[in-house]
């Protein structure tokens, strides 16, 4: 059985591990990831479209100062694009998030086992923690990155806008401001939590090294006919 001290210690790591795990459930099913406003510009009227979504649905408004506007819409991302770069890099983020989300139960899941047993010369052990801790954090982090790349240079916003107001093609939008929601900056909270699990195993191992060494001193400087004795 373990000790009372790497109990706490793994009971701790397996709290930061869930609590990623959760942040990235949180990301998945919630849908503001970003608020995009398009300023559009035809012979009938004038104004912008403000398009919030997030990996799966999203809802748009427009906001003229001219001419009729069409109603509020929900919509399903991948199924408004059509197929080009933005959908392909945008199901890319979704493979990469679910891969941190696969990744982060499998930290909880070691975590928790080793503070209730003891498998330290396997993979079971805090290896596997670093592993699939690392693991979840770079797929976070490349999901971060992809989406501000597919929002930023791949005009995924503005793809959106042209699938749901045919009315106004690209050659209409004018400036284009994006601000990135809640949804989106957890991932910097699920890298951070990723991070943490992984320091508390590292603490704790330093310290269970440094114990041992302290237990072997007495015996390396013990007077060779103590030890004889």
């Amino acid at each position: 059985m373990p000790t009372t001290k790497k109990t706490l210690t793994f009971l701790s790591s397996f709290l930061t591990s869930f609590g990623a795990f959760v942040g990235v459930c949180a990301m998945l099913g919630t849908h503001e990831w970003v608020r995009s406003t398009i300023a559009v510009s035809v012979s009938s009227s004038n104004g912008s479209i403000i398009i919030t979504y997030g990996l799966f649905r999203g809802r748009s408004t427009q906001e003229l100062s001219g001419g009729l506007g069409e109603g509020d819409k929900a919509f399903e991302v991948l199924g408004t694009l059509d197929d080009s770069s933005p959908k392909t890099l945008h199901s890319v983020v979704i493979v990469f998030l679910a891969l941190s989300l696969s990744t982060t139960l499998l930290s909880s899941g070691f975590t928790f086992y080793n503070s209730i047993s003891n498998p330290y010369q396997t993979f079971l052990g805090p290896l596997g923690v670093y592993t699939w801790s690392g693991l979840s954090a770079s797929f976070a982090f490349l999901t971060l990155v992809l989406f501000v790349g597919n929002v930023q240079s791949n005009h995924l916003s503005e793809e959106l806008a042209q699938a749901l107001y045919p009315l106004y093609p690209s050659s209409a939008h004018g400036e284009k401001t994006h601000r990135y929601g809640y949804s989106f900056w957890l991932t910097l909270l699920v890298i951070l939590l990723d991070v943490v699990t992984a320091v508390i195993v590292v603490f704790y191992q330093k310290a269970r090294h440094k114990r041992k060494q302290e237990q072997s001193k007495p015996m390396e400087y013990a007077p060779r006919d103590g030890i004889l004795f």
